[in-house]
């Protein structure tokens, strides 16, 4: 099944929850088409296609940490969709992250084990970077406070 479960992950390696994402996506047996987001951004129309199909509005998709989001005024609930688009387009770094593409859906995936709704089976455990345990060893997911 792996050979014909095409996943898309909007990735940045420098963010631990894309990272462990990624890493659950490939424990799934799935090697994904990675997207490095912030050199390679989605195109407008693109964006507001995987919005729609995650049923995210622009804003619920933008980050606010690390980001000009305060400089630029974004949490000012006059500005339109476009007006955000255009925010994202000139700085991708405010689009959240990480976004995942699968036959299953499209996810903001935060926290990072909302893509196993997204995926395949587990082949195994797997513990997130921080050492939180999130699949067992027979790959099943773990009950937390926040699973379903």
């Amino acid at each position: 099944m792996p050979e014909a479960f095409d996943v898309v992950v909007y990735h940045n390696p420098a963010c631990g929850t894309s990272r462990n994402t990624l890493a659950m996506i490939r424990n799934a047996g799935v090697e994904p088409h990675v997207v490095e987001y912030l050199k390679t951004p989605p195109s407008r129309a693109l964006l507001k296609q995987l919005l729609a199909r995650a049923g995210l509005t622009v804003r619920d998709a933008l980050r606010e940490k690390g980001t000009p989001h305060a400089e630029l005024g974004l949490a000012d609930p006059t500005l339109t969709d476009d007006q955000l688009l255009d925010a994202v387009e000139a700085h991708p770094v405010l689009l959240n992250r990480p976004l995942v593409v699968s036959p299953k859906g499209v996810r903001l995936c935060r926290p990072s084990e909302a893509v196993l709704d997204l995926l395949p089976a587990q082949r195994g455990e797997f513990v997130k970077e921080d050492g939180e345990r999130v699949v067992d060893g027979h790959g099943r997911r773990v009950a937390t406070a926040e699973a379903p």
